[in-house]
């Protein structure tokens, strides 16, 4: 009985010291994979990666405005009566060589109330293959607090901008050409 005990717990002690030096060695731990690396920079064509992406890990705000709209200006329906819209570093050089937006642009549009107060963030995210029908386009409405409110192919989305389609689908100002 005694030598079964020292067995096990040599055996115990073995498991323990291989699984601490395991652990504590950088070319066999286990790897926390980077988000970078997983999306090289870009999120998912879902609401939450995007969310993710242009809230915590690109912050948004910090991009540029559309250029020549600058903040609040005039809206119509259905996005809101004041409207500030942002871009990527994509979506501005597609923006400023007058071409289709590229793979990977990102427009985000705060959507302000008669009153200014904003009632949702609505995202256009360009990514390739995605909506073949729609230029490729992925739709997103959040909430003031981003919570999901539409996501991916929105029907309404993708039938209303098919006005514009000419222009890659977007009304903001003219990307096609100038």
């Amino acid at each position: 009985m005694k030598k079964s005990i020292v067995i096990i717990s040599l055996a115990v002690l073995v498991v323990i010291t291989a699984f601490v030096a395991y652990a504590g060695n950088p070319e066999t731990s286990p790897k926390v994979i980077p988000y970078e690396s997983v999306f090289k920079h870009m999120p998912w064509a879902a609401g939450g990666d995007v969310r993710y992406h242009i809230t915590i890990h690109k912050p948004y705000k910090k991009w540029a405005k559309w250029p020549g709209k600058g903040e609040m200006y005039k809206g119509k329906e259905p996005h809101g009566a004041f409207l500030t819209t942002y871009v990527n570093e994509i979506a501005l050089d597609s923006i400023n060589k007058a071409k289709s937006m590229a793979d990977n642009s990102i427009i985000v549009k705060e959507n302000y109330e008669t009153n200014k107060q904003l009632a949702a963030v609505t995202v256009m995210y360009k990514v390739k293959g995605y909506n073949p029908d729609s230029n490729n386009w992925f739709w997103a409405k959040y909430g003031p607090e981003f919570n999901i409110l539409a996501e991916g192919k929105v029907e309404d989305c993708m039938k209303c901008h098919a006005s514009v389609k000419d222009n890659d689908y977007i009304f903001t100002g003219k990307v096609t050409g100038k």
